[in-house]
């Protein structure tokens, strides 16, 4: 009998846990009027709470079967179905905590910043929408940005089933930036906006495909197709950074990539990222192939100043006398070959980035070392903030704020894309 009234306790005490994470709005996450132009849309709080209502309702479910429980019910299965119940709490808690994090943070001095990178993410989906009209089926919530720990921003894509929520789906695309990554000329971002592209165009499996079966066709080599095959997203978001916001993108990816020669020059077996070295060779042939030869060849200077692989033994022989022949394989299919999910079209013609984009976005450079707005798609906005800061003639933060007060200019557009015609 002790042990039955303990039991019943506890149950008692699991009654008390229950509904308390079951809904998310602007005010219980603390937002105040002034907050609201930088917060995520009416949309997104929807969709959170409709995940949230499908977790409380498995919630009530458990805990229905837990009340029927016999009273000479063996103790095991008591404590088994509680568990069910808990089990269906953790998942609760932790999406609640997931979204009240990312939607709080929109109350904070970061607001400004990661709405300004919202309408960035959203103009990339733009782009795709205006060159590709009824690529996307129906509406799609845009990716919503948030602050983390970590050294790379990086992104959680639409419907992907989450460790961290315990296999529950994640209802739009979210992208972390690291604390310090706020500002708006990061082409990494572009990067990880293109991970997202890749997965809701839907040729994430088709790429893999494609290129495993380029790269063995012409190598004949198992490992090289197999390296490849496991770089190919990496790449792909790569290659699309350099069609989302042109050679500067190129050049901010190069940034990114540059450390001390052991890390740039070392290959990880089983890896998803190409190896830092070899991976601007490719942004080098991208910028080759879209006709910016001229970059192409200036990164390749810079690059190989810093680099000299001569005598390493830390990429694979393979892998480092193949790249010649390789990397213009792999940029071509990935970028230029036709895909089905794409209707008999390639990456260039979905986002696609001219010389006439390039100069839009030098001039936007001038205007905004001037102090004056660049007067160009938010996309293109990050490339031209790049090329101010390169400049120097503004202060890094002076620049920040001018580039993110242009961006959030944005933000009235509607909060759901509605990518079909």
């Amino acid at each position: 009998m002790d042990a039955r009234r303990f039991l019943q306790a506890k149950i008692r005490g699991l009654s008390a846990r229950l509904h308390r994470l079951s809904r998310v709005d602007n005010a219980f996450v603390g937002l105040r009027p002034q907050d609201m132009p930088y917060a995520p849309s009416a949309r997104h709080f929807q969709a959170a709470n409709a995940r949230l209502a499908a977790v409380e309702q498995r919630i009530r479910e458990r805990f229905a079967q837990v009340r029927r429980i016999e009273p000479g019910a063996p103790l095991q299965r008591v404590l088994i179905d509680i568990a069910l119940v808990e089990r269906e709490l953790d998942r609760a808690r932790r999406l609640f905590g997931m979204f009240y994090e990312v939607f709080a943070q929109r109350g904070t001095a970061y607001g400004p910043a990661l709405a300004a990178h919202d309408a960035i993410a959203q103009d990339c989906y733009r782009a795709i929408r205006d060159a590709a009209p009824r690529i996307f089926d129906g509406a799609l919530l845009k990716p919503v940005c948030y602050m983390e720990h970590g050294y790379s921003p990086a992104t959680m894509r639409r419907d992907v089933q989450l460790g961290r929520l315990l296999g529950e789906r994640n209802p739009f695309p979210l992208i972390r930036i690291p604390w310090d990554r706020d500002q708006p000329w990061q082409s990494v971002f572009l990067h990880e906006v293109a991970h997202n592209l890749q997965a809701d165009t839907g040729i994430w499996n088709e790429n893999r495909s494609a290129v495993l079966k380029r790269v063995l066709g012409t190598a004949r080599d198992p490992f090289l197709a197999s390296v490849y095959g496991r770089w190919h997203k990496e790449i792909f978001a790569d290659l699309a950074a350099i069609l989302l916001g042109g050679p500067a993108a190129a050049w901010g990816m190069a940034d990114f990539l540059a450390h001390p020669a052991p890390r740039t020059l070392t290959y990880r077996p089983g890896g998803a990222h190409p190896t830092a070295y070899l991976r601007v060779y490719l942004l080098a042939e991208m910028l080759r192939r879209i006709g910016f030869s001229r970059e192409a060849t200036r990164l390749l200077r810079v690059w190989q100043a810093l680099y000299r692989p001569a005598g390493s033994e830390r990429i694979p022989r393979p892998l480092m006398h193949s790249a010649p022949r390789l990397i213009p394989e792999v940029v071509d299919e990935i970028a230029f070959q036709t895909r089905r999910n794409l209707a008999h079209r390639a990456l260039v013609d979905i986002i696609p980035f001219k010389h006439a984009d390039e100069a839009a976005i030098r001039a936007g450079a001038r205007r905004l070392a001037q102090g004056a707005d660049a007067e160009l798609a938010p996309r293109h906005l990050v490339s031209a903030a790049h090329y101010a800061l390169e400049r120097g003639r503004m202060a890094p933060q002076q620049l920040a704020r001018q580039v993110i007060g242009e961006l959030t200019q944005h933000l009235n557009a509607a909060p759901v894309l509605r990518l079909a015609a």
